[in-house]
């Protein structure tokens, strides 16, 4: 077998993207809006507000609580492209830090519906165990 040199190496991302143009911010737009929970008796998440956060995603949660909803507040996300190509955002995470639990909060549009997805941690010595909650939403 003669002795031949790779001819196509692998490059990391970054060697990939030298001398490439440099993409501009995803679109966000596509996720920006106040989105409810489909179902009204959830006792999770009920409201999502995406908005712009100085050039990045605001991410504002509200639980079902009683008599009012819990305000989460609004945190700083990360928004998320259907490939490394670029185009309108379709997804989204934050990350929430409470004294007694913290919670990773994802969402991806699927049609005209956002499916929101929350992964819990307690972290109080309760010995709860770590939750997953999924919600349909939709945008009002």
């Amino acid at each position: 077998m003669a002795n031949t040199t790779l001819q196509n190496r692998f490059n990391s991302p970054i060697q990939q993207l030298q001398g490439a143009p440099h993409p501009l911010p995803l679109p966000v737009e596509t996720l920006w809006g106040t989105w409810q929970n489909v179902d009204p008796n959830t006792r999770g998440i009920i409201r999502v507000v995406l908005s712009d956060a100085n050039g990045k995603i605001g991410v504002h949660v509200f639980g079902a609580c009683t008599p009012t909803p819990c305000d989460w507040k609004q945190v700083t996300g990360l928004a998320y492209d259907a490939s490394v190509a670029g185009g309108p955002a379709i997804a989204f995470s934050a990350n929430y830090s409470f004294s007694f639990l913290d919670t990773i909060v994802t969402g991806h549009l699927d049609g005209h519906n956002l499916i929101v997805e929350d992964f819990n941690t307690f972290k109080d010595g309760s010995g709860r165990a770590p939750f997953y909650e999924q919600g349909t939403f939709k945008k009002v």
